[in-house]
C-alpha cells in the first residue's frame, strides 16, 4: 500500500510502498483511511526540525490528523463495528511505571517525556492507505460528519483548553457553577489570536458556548476569516497600523486562547486580561532572536490580578469526545463554516505540494478517496 514519509537521516520527503497491516491482537481494529489533514507540524516535520521513526525504522510515515472507515474489528472489539467512521488518537502512553499521568490513562500530561505519538514520534502515522490500531484510542463519527471528521483532532487542542480553563475557574466559589447552558456564560467574553485552522475551530466551540469570542489576526478584512468569524456572530479583529496594541483592539476580556506560536504577540495579550481571567499558549515558537518585554509590569498584574497562564499540548479522549459533539453543531449551526475551513481536499499526489511547499486557505486534506477518482 502507498504511504507518504520522512526519512530524516537522507532528508527526503517521498511516496512509499509499504506492507498492508493486519489484525494482530483481539482488541484492534482495521481502518481505510479517508482523509489526512494536513497542518504546520508536518510541515515541520518536513523541514526535518523534529519527527522520530520508530525503533529499526529509517523513516517516519506522517499524518496525525485523520479520518477513517473500519474495515475489520478484531474479536475483542464490541463498540466499533465495521463501515463506522473513526478518528483516532495520536498521544500514547510512556512504558514508565512511576509516570501518574500515563498509568492515569492521560499521556497528553506525561511526566518522563517518552510518551510516543502517531506521526510525530516514535509511531507511524496515518498517511497510509490502511492503518492498524487499537480500538481504545478510537472515536466513532456520526456518519452525517464524513465531511467534517478530519477537523476533530485539531479541535481537540481547543476542547482541552477549555476544559481545563473550567477546572481554574472553580476555584472561584461563585464560577463554579457555571456551565456552557448557564445565562452567566452570556457575560463572558474571549479572545482567539490567530485565525488558522486551530484558532477558527476554538472560535466555533467558544461561540456554540454563547460566549462573545474576538479573533485578532494580522490579515485585514474582508477575507475568507473574517467572514467566517462573521458568519457564526463573532469579531473579526486586525491591527490597522503597529501601534495599536491588542488591548486598544479588543478592551479586556475573561479568556484568551493563543493559536499563533507568537510569543511576543502573546505575552502582549496578557495585558488584554480582566482580574481573575485565564490566558492558555498552545503555540510552540521556532528558534529565533529573543526580544525585550517588560516582564515587571506583566508579574505585577499577574500577581495583582489573580491571572493564569495555562500551556497544554495533545488532548484526552474527553477532548475527542467534546471535539466529535462540537462539529455536529458546526454543521447544524452553521454548515458553510465546515466549507470555508477545509480549503479543498487534494489527491495523495499532491503531498510534496502540501507538505513542501506554500499552502493557501485555511486546512487542507489529503484525500485517498480524491486519489481514487483522480
Amino acid at each position: 500500500m502507498r504511504a507518504v514519509a520522512v526519512f530524516p537521516h537522507s532528508r527526503e520527503v517521498k511516496l512509499i510502498e509499504v506492507e498492508e497491516p493486519r489484525i494482530a491482537h483481539p482488541s484492534e481494529v482495521k481502518l481505510r483511511i479517508l482523509d489526512v489533514g494536513i497542518c504546520g507540524t508536518d510541515k515541520e516535520i518536513c523541514a526535518f526540525q523534529y519527527g522520530t521513526p520508530p525503533d529499526g525504522s529509517d523513516y517516519l510515515i506522517l499524518g496525525h490528523e485523520s479520518l477513517g472507515e473500519v474495515v475489520e474489528v478484531g474479536p475483542g472489539v464490541r463498540d466499533i463495528a465495521v463501515g463506522d467512521l473513526v478518528v483516532t488518537m495520536v498521544r500514547r502512553p510512556c512504558p514508565h511505571t512511576e509516570c501518574h499521568p500515563c498509568r492515569a490513562g492521560r499521556p497528553d500530561f506525561c511526566a518522563t517525556g517518552d510518551f510516543t505519538e502517531r506521526g510525530i514520534k516514535g509511531l507511524h502515522g496515518f498517511l497510509t492507505e490502511y492503518v492498524v490500531d487499537d480500538a481504545r484510542y478510537m472515536h466513532v463519527v456520526p456518519a452525517a460528519l464524513r465531511k467534517a471528521g478530519v477537523l476533530t483532532e485539531p479541535l481537540t487542542i481547543a476542547e482541552k483548553a477549555f476544559a481545563q480553563a473550567v477546572y481554574i475557574e472553580r476555584r472561584m466559589p461563585w464560577l463554579a457553577g457555571i456551565t456552557p447552558q448557564s445565562p452567566e456564560r452570556d457575560e463572558l467574553t474571549a479572545a482567539i489570536l490567530g485565525a488558522g485552522a486551530v484558532g477558527l475551530l476554538g472560535a466555533l466551540a467558544l461561540r456554540a458556548m454563547g460566549i462573545e469570542t474576538y479573533v485578532y489576526d494580522r490579515v485585514p478584512p474582508p477575507n475568507a476569516k473574517s467572514r467566517l468569524v462573521e458568519l457564526i456572530g463573532a469579531h473579526y479583529v486586525s491591527p490597522a497600523d503597529s501601534s495599536m496594541s491588542f488591548t486598544d483592539l479588543i478592551g479586556h476580556v475573561h479568556f484568551i486562547y493563543e493559536a499563533t506560536g507568537v510569543s511576543q504577540l502573546a505575552f502582549q495579550a496578557i495585558m488584554a486580561l480582566r482580574p481573575n481571567s485565564i490566558l492558555v499558549f498552545t503555540g510552540v515558537p521556532g528558534q529565533g532572536a529573543h526580544k525585550e518585554m517588560d516582564t515587571d509590569t506583566l508579574m505585577r498584574n499577574m500577581v495583582l490580578k489573580n491571572q493564569v497562564i495555562l500551556g497544554t499540548v495533545n488532548a484526552d479522549a474527553a477532548a475527542y469526545a467534546s471535539a466529535i459533539r462540537h462539529i455536529a453543531t458546526f454543521v447544524e449551526r452553521w454548515p458553510q463554516a465546515i466549507d470555508t475551513v477545509i480549503a479543498d481536499r487534494y489527491p495523495l499526489d499532491a503531498y510534496r505540494d502540501l507538505l513542501l511547499g506554500q499552502t493557501s486557505g485555511i486546512k487542507n486534506v489529503l484525500s485517498f478517496e480524491a486519489a481514487s477518482q483522480a
